[in-house]
Formats: C-alpha cells, structure tokens, sequence
C-alpha cells in the first residue's frame, strides 16, 4: 500500500484577495482557523482558490506562505495542474522546493488530450518529482474524463498515489476502487458524495463545505471510516441544503460569500467571476443561520 496523505477531511481553501492581490493577514486566518478546527489537510491554489486568475508569482507566494504557516501541522497539497505539461512540471517542482507535501493535478482543459496522452502527461510530471501526486478528476470543468483503466496504469507509478474524483460518476469510482485497490487512494471531490465514495472504500474528502464548516466534515468522515455509519449518514443528508446552497452558483462564488457572512475577509471572486445574486445570498444565509453540528 502507498503513503496515504491524509485521512479525513482536505480542505479547498479559498484565496482571499484585496484590490491588489492576496491578502496574506486573512489567509493566514483561514490557515489558523482550519487548523484549529482539525482538518486533516488544506488545498492551496485548487479551483476553490482560483488559481485560474492568479499570476504565477502569486501562486508561488500563497504556497509557500502556506506551507510556512502551517509548519507542518497538517500536510499542504499544492495545485500545480494545468494544460501545459512544462510548466506544470516547472511549478510542481517549485512547490516540492518551498516544502509542500503532495500535489493536486488537475487534467488537462481546453486542448485536452487522449488517455494516451493523460498516461504521458502525468508520467512525465511524476518522474520531474519525488512527493506524492493526486490525480484530479472533473470533467465538467476540463471536458475530460480519467477513465478507470487510465487510473489503473497511472497507479503504478510509485507516487502517484490517489486520486480525487469529482466526475459525480459513482459507477466510476467503484470500477476504480475494483481495479486499483490500495494503489490508489479515493477522494470524494463532491460534498454531496462523501459517504457514498467512503462506502466504495474512499478515504476522505477535499471539501468546499469545510472552508466553513471543517470540524462537521472532518467528523463526518472520521464518523464513517470509525463504523458509525449511522451518525455519518445522517451528517451527509442534513448538509445537503446547503451544499446545495454553496453551488448555487459557479465556485467558489458562494463559498466566499458565506466565509465573508461568518466573519473573514475574503474579498470578492476575481473576474470573470461576479459577486453572488441576492436570491442566492439570502438562501445561504438562512441555511447558516440554521446549520449546525448534529
């Protein structure tokens, strides 16, 4: 079995901006308060955190201020993905330099590939670095899908080490549990299917929901993975209005909405992202208003 990253709850952190770039104060916050909270990890510069609109300088600022505050209380798992294969190996090198503790590679958007190619591809970056690599699958986002005889092939590089799967798929994430095993650790990349990838043998989540709410994500898998089985389930159903809620509108749009309700300073998506409609806004706030661990 391969080095398992972690167990539990990841958080996708959001970036929180000013006019001018990142507030660093408030991530700092956020890193704290995450922590705090027991999450078992933090996602920095994933889609949450917008990396999509950051600068190459600000992604390399954010993951190693990150790395830095968190000083080794819970792994940093970088996102280095992208569409170019070269500077996806020049910035997962930079993250493993500054001392993150895994990456988080999207597939490739836009031109896509062939699995062929998403075998090549992530080869590549594998043999450019030494610390574990997840997988990243969504293809409503990059119009690709990483079937499950592509994972089979990707778990037997040594530190390729899991994958997280937010393709919605079920019958997918089972006939990859069946075909990988213990190679390939399973992250649910959907709040709304924690438990039914935790039941196929996942071993966590990367969450949007615990951007607010860590500690009720962190129980609910730690719930689940300790045989209350009971507790978890119910944990999945109550959340499901709001992670309804929380994808509204494209992420991380309402997301930041709600961590600027509970009191952070997050700012405002950048553009082409726009600040949340009032409908929207007023649901989040009765559901937050109303949340609360069971």
């Amino acid at each position: 079995m391969k080095k398992v990253i972690f167990k539990g709850c990841g958080t996708a952190l959001v970036t929180p901006f000013t006019n001018d770039g990142i507030n660093f104060e408030e991530l700092r916050k956020l890193i704290e308060f995450q922590i705090l909270e027991g999450v078992d990890s933090l996602i920095i510069c994933g889609t949450t955190g917008e990396s999509s609109t950051m600068s190459l300088d600000e992604k390399k600022s954010v993951i190693e201020f990150s790395v830095k505050i968190a000083n080794g209380r819970v792994p940093i798992i970088a996102g280095t993905g992208g569409n170019n294969t070269k500077d996806v190996i020049s910035m997962s090198k930079y993250a493993e330099n500054v001392g993150a503790d895994a990456l988080l590679l999207v597939t490739p958007y836009y031109n896509k590939t062939t699995q062929k190619g998403l075998i090549a591809h992530y080869s590549k970056i594998a043999e450019s670095v030494e610390i574990p690599i997840i997988l990243y699958n969504v293809p409503s986002r990059t119009g690709i899908n990483i079937d499950p005889e592509t994972c089979f092939e990707l778990s037997k590089i040594p530190n390729i080490v899991a994958i997280k799967e937010a393709s919605g798929n079920i019958s997918q994430v089972a006939k990859i549990s069946n075909l990988c095993k213990d190679e390939l650790a399973i992250y649910s990349g959907n709040d709304d299917h924690i438990v039914p990838i935790l039941s196929l043998g996942g071993l966590g989540v990367i969450s949007v929901l615990s951007n607010i709410y860590p500690k009720f994500v962190h129980d609910l898998v730690m719930d689940y993975l300790t045989g209350n089985w009971q507790k978890a389930c119910a944990s999945q159903i109550y959340s499901i209005p709001l992670i309804n809620a929380l994808f509204s509108e494209v992420n991380p749009i309402p997301i930041k909405y709600a961590l600027n309700r509970i009191g952070f300073n997050c700012g405002e998506p950048r553009l082409p992202l726009v600040e949340l409609s009032e409908k929207n806004k007023e649901r989040i706030n009765l559901l937050l208003k109303d949340f609360s661990n069971i």
